[in-house]
């Protein structure tokens, strides 16, 4: 067939070159094609197959198809539905495209057969077979089904030539690859093309290979997870909802976001991280996280104050009856940051009883100032990573409570109400109220730094106010940081005026009840006061009041037509029997038997002490739960009685052969602190020396070894408690004139106040 020029039928393949040797099935749907392949079958079924240079030409010319081809036998011709025909051909030799004519309705191609030179010289020839044969045994380790199915076939192969065509027929090549193997005139060409293309698929699968396996190694217990997010992912692009992704929208809200450039440059550097992660891996969790919380925090976003001093006084009297004392230095020290405008100052803390009204008192402050309010609780707080936060790195890390406190306020002007703060305490975790002396102090502030966020928070324009309800279990140093407002105990008229004016109006609200419905008597509120709470604040006098405002809608409902008044005369049907019993003033002056004044966390109370003595050996015994401080300061106030009875001309022997009996009653109530001195030394004596003691007297002091009367604290609550007591007489240290006369005319009226600076002037006033 060399140099034989020929004519006949041609079609023009699209992705498909065959070879000499080869069958394959094809299909055909131009009529181009179809012509050619009919004016085939009816001659002697051959045809000229070549490939085009573009699979997407419709009509190709001469120039837009490859110009070496194979002439092939069309073995089997099946019409298929739609107008489709499945040609089977087998390739018998190679032939050179000289020209083509496109006669309707078929391709005409007019070609001269060249059959490709032989092999080189027989070393040349082993060398090229070899080599052929290791890269096919290397590509079939690295496709298992092509080493089991093809590979024996073409092992059998006896020469290079026989080798190469079956390599170029066999396996799976791209139909360039097929056409340079044709289109190779000399056996060194063919070999050439062969060699170069297994090995880029060697290299392909070998890549190919080692991102699997890194794709696979980062793959961890997310796998599912970073699988199904891929997906979807996808599944957006061809839907066309491909969303923007989170480090885009982090870098969007970055861009929008007001803070310092520390703050900024921080920011980027981790959405730069981030942008790098895997989505479902454990770190981008974290980082995602860590972004998001500084995202969160206003850094220089602040509300605007309402700085009407007047406008913050109405509030403060719309919200609170009483605590004058409290009101004016709040207001003081609201005009000092209004003039200044600066957040810098003393640390509020209002120091008191439960039920008072601090928490309310913080919060009216920040409705007055147009503040955000944030409360934080520390009661019980003992972990320093509270305050601090927790190192990002650790399982399940967060912010401090500050930090949170602050991203829940939107702004970081807020009003920052430290609850409890006599409440924390420290373990082996961490000391809180030390991570509290930053965070408290104006000079430090400015530069908070939480473990979490690691960025210095600017705490300087938070207008913080702690509440407690004492300063003895606040740290010296975290109390040297505060200024301390005393939040004292109520008095039953300013009971009177708050649920009057307050807590009725509250419960029926909160009750569904109007005033229409439900109507209590004055009366009914000081009986209330007086015989069924026993408090320094409100709080249990607000829970009485509900009581009855529960019952009431019940009563209600079932009978809207009626209404409901509570009186003195049916109070025992809302509330049951009254349950505060006060101990009165004795009615009688008796030996041993001193009432005491002291101080408790829900307010003041009175404690009537008795003393005994008995035939004995001289011992002193101490019953009524009496703490240390208390167990002292008997024991200083019998070494004074001792010293003291020679003047009262008790026998020198009376201590050795006399055992004394000091009882506070309510032995199960825990009891102590110094200011019951002066009044255990009464007792004592008065029963050593057979003396009565006035029953309307009472008295609080602390003694010292030699009788002077030292000052207390709480007095407005004893004193308060010696009026609901009916006592007549109290006597105070004179240390503590002051206190008297700071306390308002409704406190004193009806008492008599006496003031001792020794035990001369005590035994003077109390001894019939």
């Amino acid at each position: 067939m060399e140099d034989t020029i020929r004519i006949m039928p041609a079609i023009a393949l699209r992705g498909l070159t065959l070879l000499p040797g080869m069958t394959v099935g094809f299909d055909i749907s131009r009529p181009k094609s179809i012509a050619a392949v009919e004016k085939s079958m009816v001659s002697d079924q051959d045809v000229f197959l070549v490939a085009q240079r573009d699979p997407d030409i419709q009509d190709p010319d001469l120039e837009q198809l490859y110009h070496v081809g194979t002439i092939s036998h069309i073995k089997q011709l099946v019409k298929m539905p739609g107008g489709i025909v499945r040609v089977m051909a087998e390739g018998l030799a190679r032939a050179e495209l000289i020209a083509l004519d496109s006669v309707d309705p078929m391709l005409m191609a007019e070609i001269i057969g060249s059959e490709a030179d032989g092999e080189s010289d027989e070393v040349t020839s082993e060398a090229m077979r070899r080599i052929l044969k290791d890269k096919v045994e290397e590509y079939g380790r690295q496709h298992p089904k092509f080493a089991k199915e093809v590979l024996p076939n073409i092992r059998d192969a006896a020469s290079l030539e026989d080798l190469m065509a079956r390599i170029a027929c066999e396996l799976p090549w791209d139909y360039t690859v097929r056409q340079q193997y044709l289109e190779a005139a000399h056996s060194e060409g063919r070999y050439q093309v062969l060699v170069m293309a297994l090995v880029k698929e060697i290299e392909i699968s070998r890549i190919r290979r080692e991102f699997q396996e890194r794709v696979k190694a980062s793959v961890d217990k997310n796998q599912k997870e970073y699988i199904l997010r891929e997906q979807m992912k996808i599944i957006r692009q061809e839907l066309g909802e491909d969303m923007i992704s989170d480090a885009d929208e982090f870098a969007k809200q970055l861009k929008n976001l007001k803070a310092d450039k520390e703050v900024k440059e921080k920011l980027q550097k981790e959405i730069d991280r981030f942008r790098g992660m895997p989505g479902g891996s454990q770190e981008a969790n974290v980082i995602r996280t860590y972004i998001e919380t500084l995202l969160d925090l206003p850094w220089n976003k602040m509300s605007r104050d309402n700085n009407d001093i007047r406008h913050a006084e109405q509030i403060l009297e719309e919200d609170h009856y009483g605590l004058e004392k409290v009101k004016q230095r709040v207001l003081e020290y609201l005009a000092v940051r209004m003039l200044t405008k600066k957040g810098a100052g003393p640390i509020l803390c209002l120091v008191g009883p439960p039920g008072t009204g601090k928490t309310s008192v913080a919060r009216s402050v920040a409705r007055a100032l147009n503040k955000k309010y944030v409360r934080i609780s520390l009661g019980g707080v003992r972990d320093e990573a509270e305050i601090r936060g927790h190192r990002k790195t650790y399982v399940g890390a967060m912010p401090g409570r500050l930090v949170e406190g602050l991203r829940q306020a939107g702004v970081s002007n807020p009003l920052m109400l430290l609850d409890e703060i006599d409440k924390v305490s420290s373990d082996y975790k961490g000391d809180t109220s030390s991570a509290l002396l930053e965070v408290l102090d104006s000079e430090q502030n400015c530069r908070f730094r939480d473990h979490y966020v690691e960025v210095p928070i600017d705490l300087s324009h938070v207008l913080f106010i702690a509440t407690a309800n004492t300063t003895q279990s606040i740290p010296r140093p975290l109390l040297d940081r505060m200024e301390i407002i005393e939040v004292n105990s109520y008095t039953e008229n300013e009971k009177f005026h708050i649920a009057e004016n307050y807590l009725l109006g509250k419960q029926l609200e909160r009750n569904g009840l109007t005033s229409d419905v439900l109507s209590i008597s004055d009366s009914v509120i000081r009986r209330i006061i007086h015989n069924y709470t026993r408090e320094a604040g409100v709080r249990n006098l607000e829970r009485r009041i509900g009581d009855i405002c529960r019952k009431a809608a019940r009563e209600h409902l079932n009978d809207r037509e009626k209404r409901i008044r509570v009186t003195e005369s049916n109070l025992e049907k809302y509330l049951g029997k009254q349950r505060v019993h006060f101990e009165d003033a004795n009615e009688t002056d008796e030996i041993g038997i001193v009432r005491g004044l002291a101080w408790t966390s829900v307010g003041g109370d009175t404690l009537q002490i008795e003393v005994n003595v008995m035939p004995g050996k001289g011992t002193l015994r101490m019953t009524g739960q009496m703490g240390d401080v208390m167990k002292e300061s008997a024991e200083i106030a019998l070494t004074y009685v001792r010293s003291v009875c020679p003047q009262y001309e008790v026998a020198d022997d009376y201590f050795e052969k006399h055992d004394i009996h000091l009882h506070i009653p309510e032995g199960a109530v825990p009891k102590d602190g110094p200011s019951a001195g002066i009044t255990m030394a009464t007792a004592m004596l008065s029963a050593v020396i057979g003396r009565k003691v006035k029953a309307k007297v009472a008295m609080t002091g602390e003694i010292t070894l030699r009788g002077r009367v030292l000052p207390i604290g709480g007095l407005k609550e004893k004193v308060l408690a010696a009026k609901m007591a009916h006592i007549q007489t109290v006597l105070v240290p004179d240390q503590n004139r002051p206190d008297i006369q700071e306390l308002s005319r409704e406190i004193t009226k009806g008492l008599e106040i006496r003031y001792v600076k020794s035990m001369d002037e005590v035994l003077a006033a109390a001894f019939v």
